[in-house]
C-alpha cells in the first residue's frame, strides 16, 4: 500500500503546477472575453470556434481582423514586460526593480517619440516602414540602461544605486519626451501622447508579427541565460568561485531585459508597472523557482494588460482610453507600498 500511495503522490500535480494551470485558465477566459467584447458582443464559444477554424464569415472577419490583433498584442506586450521585470528583480536582488523604475520604459518611449517626430509627415503617416519602430525603441531603452550603468560607475553592482540612477534617467527621458511633443506639430503630439499612455487599439497583424519576430528570439536567449541566474545571496566575490562573472552577467541580463521591454513598448506604448506587479504576484503563487517564476510572470503580465484593456473598453465604451492608465492607477500605489515596506524593514 505504501508503494501505491507513493506512486499516486508522484503522479498528482503539485501546488506549482496547479497554480500555473489555474492562471493559464484565467488567461484563456480573459483572452476570449477580450476578443468577444466590442461594439457587438460575440459569445465565447463562437470566439473559440472561430479561433479553431470555424465560424461564420462575419464573425471570422470581426474576430480575426479587428479584435484578435489587439488582444494578442496586449498579451505579448504584457508578458514580455513582466518577463523583463522578473529578470531585473532577480539579477538586482531587489523587489523594486522593474523596466519602468530603471528607466528602460521611458528610454524606449523617448526613442519611439523621436522616431514619430522625425519620420512622420503632415498627413500623420510614417515615411519609413513601421518595422523600424522597434529599433528606435531598442536604441532608446539601451541608451537609458547604458547611462544608468555609466553613472553608477564602479558601484554598478549595487542594486540600490542602479535603481536611484534609473529613476533619475527615467525622469530626464520623460522630460525630453514632453519637450519633443511640445515643439513638434500638433498631430505629432496627439499621436505621441496616445502612444505614451499605452494604447493597443490601433495595432494590426503586421505589427503583431514584428513583435513576435523581435521578442521570441530575445525571450529564448534570455531563458537560456536565466539558467545560470545566481542565488539571491550570492555576491560578486562568491560568484567567481563558481565560474560566474556576476558584473558582466548582470550587464547582459540588463540588455536582454531592455530588448524585451523595447520590443513590447514599441507598439503597445509606455505601459507602466506591469513589470513590477507581475513578478511579485508570481513569487507569491509559485515561490522562487526559476522556470515556474518566468512562466507565471509571463502569464500574469499578459493577464494584467489584457485585463486592463478589457476593463477600459467595458467602462468607457465607446471611448478608447489607453490601457496604460489602468496599470498606472494600480501600479503606482503598489510601488509606494513596496517602497514604504522596504524602508520600514530597513529601519
Amino acid at each position: 500500500m505504501s508503494a501505491v500511495a507513493a506512486m499516486r503522490r508522484r503522479t498528482m500535480p503539485g501546488p506549482t503546477t496547479i497554480a500555473l494551470l489555474a492562471v493559464f485558465a484565467v488567461f484563456v477566459l480573459l483572452f476570449l472575453a477580450g476578443v468577444g467584447f466590442g461594439s457587438t458582443w460575440i459569445p465565447l464559444d463562437t470566439v473559440a470556434g472561430v479561433l479553431l477554424g470555424g465560424g461564420e464569415r462575419t464573425d471570422r472577419l470581426v474576430v480575426l481582423q479587428l479584435r484578435l490583433p489587439r488582444v494578442l498584442a496586449a498579451a505579448i506586450a504584457g508578458g514580455a514586460i513582466a518577463y523583463a521585470g522578473y529578470l531585473l528583480q532577480r539579477i538586482t536582488r531587489n523587489e523594486l526593480a522593474s523596466p519602468g523604475v530603471l528607466g528602460v520604459v521611458d528610454g524606449a518611449a523617448l526613442g519611439v517619440v523621436l522616431f514619430l517626430a522625425i519620420f512622420s509627415n503632415e498627413s500623420n503617416a510614417l515615411i519609413v516602414p513601421v518595422a523600424w519602430q522597434p529599433l528606435a525603441a531598442a536604441i532608446g531603452a539601451m541608451t537609458a540602461i547604458g547611462l544608468v550603468f555609466l553613472l553608477s560607475g564602479r558601484q554598478a553592482s549595487s542594486a540600490i544605486r542602479l535603481i536611484l540612477f534609473g529613476i533619475a534617467i527615467a525622469a530626464v527621458a520623460k522630460a525630453l519626451t514632453t519637450i519633443f511633443m511640445l515643439i513638434g506639430p500638433i498631430y505629432q503630439a496627439a499621436q505621441a501622447a496616445r502612444w505614451l499612455a499605452g494604447a493597443v487599439n490601433t495595432i494590426n497583424w503586421v505589427e503583431v508579427q514584428i513583435m513576435l519576430m523581435v521578442l521570441v528570439p530575445v525571450g529564448i536567449i534570455a531563458g537560456i541565460a536565466a539558467r545560470t541566474l545566481p542565488p539571491a545571496d550570492l555576491d560578486d566575490i562568491s560568484s567567481r568561485s563558481i565560474g560566474l562573472n556576476l558584473p558582466v552577467y548582470r550587464i547582459m541580463m540588463f540588455l536582454l531585459a531592455a530588448l524585451l521591454t523595447a520590443g513590447a513598448v514599441a507598439f503597445a506604448g509606455g505601459v507602466g508597472f506591469v513589470g513590477l506587479i507581475a513578478p511579485h504576484m508570481a513569487r507569491l503563487l509559485v515561490g522562487r523557482g526559476r522556470v515556474a517564476g518566468i512562466v507565471m510572470s509571463i502569464l500574469l503580465g499578459a493577464i494584467v494588460l489584457v485585463g486592463a484593456d478589457l476593463l477600459i473598453r467595458v467602462a468607457f465604451a465607446p471611448l478608447e482610453v489607453p490601457a496604460g492608465t489602468v496599470t498606472a492607477i494600480i501600479g503606482a500605489p503598489y510601488f509606494l507600498y513596496l517602497l514604504m515596506r522596504k524602508d520600514n524593514s530597513n529601519g
